[in-house]
């Protein structure tokens, strides 16, 4: 009688167990874990940014191609800007992240949890379309901190005379607004927010479906080595398809007025004149130095964030089978 009154109590609890909701990561947390994991993965990765914009530069008006390559480019701030100047622009990377990041994926994680049903992952068709609203939203919030980013890793290639010169980020935008008024804080945003809704549908949506692969495989557990497999895959897609809207924006941020004109109408022109004077393949121009900074920045915002939300549930929810939530 004991053990028929035991095996139905357990029942219950399991019945009870599986009916009970699982507490959920407030919003939030959400958008905080996913600014503070991209913020992480700058420091780690901001020497790699400042080569791609240099190298994206390269060429730029008609002149000889300053560096034929990533190394070039990297042996030369270091001769000429010190071991200090492959940090420049830091402050900015940071708030980018602080703020496009933060938006970006504090977005998607949420839509992503929204659109999972019975536990379930959407489609990767549905993740792709989340990726790119997250992107675009994330974008436009962040495109003030993106125009110094691109201005501050630019500045070292110029002549003395001609720098900007910005001491921090908050100086860049300060004297932004000052000196070319507050409307060109979003210069470029058009591209910027293009850009983003290619690298988010790529790089969310691939990072979630390559997860999701390789866990069907049989061969991988959710642990490090499957989100670090899955962020080299997501990166390597991303910048592949990024790399052309990624140049167009570069150039029209760093652009000046030439007797009273930008240089560039827009983001097809800059495309339609790097074809011409530079070639085809000039839209990848940087490939090496922006795979080498998108790769790994993908593989640690994405194992910054997924430890992140799997701690907060065991250590605050108290639910140890959470997974990262991607």
């Amino acid at each position: 009688m004991e053990v028929k009154v035991k095996t139905h109590i357990d029942k219950m609890s399991a019945s009870s167990a599986q009916s009970t909701p699982q507490a959920k990561i407030p919003k939030g947390i959400k958008f905080l874990f996913g600014g503070s994991a991209g913020m992480g993965a700058t420091i780690f990765v901001q020497p790699l940014d400042l080569v791609k914009n240099r190298m994206q530069l390269s060429g730029e008006g008609g002149k000889a191609r300053e560096h034929k390559t990533s190394f070039h480019a990297l042996r030369h701030i270091l001769k000429t800007e010190g071991i200090t100047g492959v940090y420049t622009g830091l402050s900015a990377g940071l708030l980018r992240q602080a703020t496009y990041t933060t938006t970006r994926l504090g977005i998607y994680t949420t839509l992503f949890e929204m659109v999972s049903k019975d536990g379930k992952p959407p489609n990767f068709f549905t993740k792709a379309a989340i990726g790119i609203t997250a992107g675009a939203i994330g974008a436009f919030v962040g495109t003030p901190a993106e125009v110094a980013l691109i201005r501050m890793t630019a500045d070292g290639r110029l002549p003395v005379d001609q720098q900007r010169g910005y001491k921090n980020v908050f100086n860049a935008l300060s004297r932004i607004v000052t000196e070319e008024g507050v409307v060109t804080l979003w210069r470029g945003c058009m591209p910027t927010v293009g850009r983003a809704m290619v690298v988010n549908a790529a790089q969310l949506a691939s990072y979630s479906q390559a997860k999701q692969g390789l866990m069907s495989t049989g061969y991988f557990a959710d642990n490090l080595f499957l989100h670090f497999c899955a962020s080299m895959i997501s990166g390597l897609v991303t910048t592949a398809a990024s790399m052309p809207v990624d140049i167009a924006k570069t150039r029209i941020q760093n652009m000046k007025m030439i007797d009273g004109k930008p240089e560039y109408k827009g983001g097809l022109d800059v495309l339609v004149k790097v074809i011409r004077k530079e070639g085809f393949f000039s839209l990848w121009k940087g490939f090496t130095p922006y795979y080498a900074r998108l790769g790994p920045h993908t593989v640690l915002t994405f194992i910054f964030l997924e430890q992140m939300n799997k701690a907060y549930a065991k250590y605050v929810l108290g639910d140890t089978r959470a997974s990262g939530g991607l």
